[in-house]
């Protein structure tokens, strides 16, 4: 059974490797990790069969037969990959700074945030053709009639118009009941959430609350819409730059997900190992005098089914 990284926290006896899981999950731009299910894994891999086509039934007239019929299934498989990083503090630093912050403990919080961006560029940006040491992210898997188009060059959203705006939200809702079960949480840029915001404003389908760490979360619908921030080099993890006809490297998109704890489910899980996140205290290197922390977990990303689809050709007006 999956089970998010703050039940996670709650289940681990180790203080360490429960202080850093609940860092994951409270760092303030953890807007994937913080909700996403791991499905726990032996191995490397996870292999599953995935339903192409259904067997054929028919009504069937007394003393005859049924032509007999099977489904057909895809075997899949998905593989863990290895994130993390090792933490060094020289011995000089940890014993002379440490007076008012742990240095150890400082850049372990540094570590575990450039963990947290890691992941959530990979869930969206993903591509082993790019990365063969990373995992295929939403923006590659999605395909067919799980992505949507705006519009033939893009669609504004709050617009000049009651009839733009309300067409901009018909789309969203398109998107929305794109996934299967319909989705729960809306990712996006925070400009297009900012867009988003005044056009549902205007209909009171906009809402705002607190999560259980203080954070603002704002909702359209009931839908949760989370701004997927930045990389470390300021770049926008889902960019403001796609093109969509003629709005050339002026577009975006929004992705739908719904999440689930195994295939059954149909929807987007992510995998780790059965060691979870993993943290040592290596002590003092021999090699150098520094004390080194190793934090790191095998994990991966599955989409089971239609759990997850990307409207495209979102602009920024």
């Amino acid at each position: 059974m999956a089970v998010t990284l703050a039940e996670a926290a709650k289940l681990s006896d180790d203080d360490l490797q429960r202080g850093v899981i609940e860092t994951f999950v409270m760092e303030e731009d953890s807007v994937i990790l913080d909700r996403i299910p791991f499905l726990e894994i032996e191995g490397n891999s996870y292999k599953y069969n995935e339903e192409a086509t259904l067997p054929g039934v028919e009504f069937r007239a007394v003393n005859a037969a049924f032509a007999e019929s099977t489904g057909t299934v895809n075997p899949q498989t998905e593989s863990l990959t290895i994130l993390g990083g090792d933490a060094d503090v020289d011995k000089f630093i940890q014993k002379t700074r440490s007076n008012l912050n742990d240095q150890r403990a400082t850049q372990e919080r540094m570590k575990i945030k450039a963990a947290t961006y890691k992941f959530q560029d990979a869930f969206i940006n993903g591509d082993v053709a790019v990365d063969a040491n990373s995992f295929d992210g939403l923006r590659k898997r999605l395909t067919g009639s799980q992505v949507l188009d705006a519009g033939e060059n893009g669609l504004k959203i709050v617009g000049e118009t009651d009839a733009e705006r309300h067409a901009f939200l018909d789309k969203l809702d398109e998107l929305i009941d794109a996934v299967l079960g319909g989705a729960e949480v809306l990712y996006m840029n925070r400009m297009i959430r900012g867009k988003i915001r005044s056009s549902a404003r205007r209909i009171g389908k906009w809402e705002t609350e607190r999560d259980e760490f203080g954070r603002k979360i704002e909702f359209y619908d009931g839908i949760p819409l989370r701004d997927l921030g930045t990389n470390p080099d300021g770049t926008l993890v889902i960019p403001q730059t796609e093109t969509q006809g003629t709005a050339v490297e002026k577009a975006s998109s929004i992705y739908a997900v719904r999440f689930g704890e195994d295939e059954g489910d149909r929807a987007v899980t992510g995998l780790i190992s059965n060691d979870g996140v993993m943290v040592e205290d290596l002590g003092q290197l021999q090699v150098k005098p520094a004390y080194r922390t190793r934090i790191e977990m095998f994990v991966g990303l599955a989409v089971f089914g239609p759990g997850a689809a990307r409207l495209r050709g979102v602009l920024n007006a």
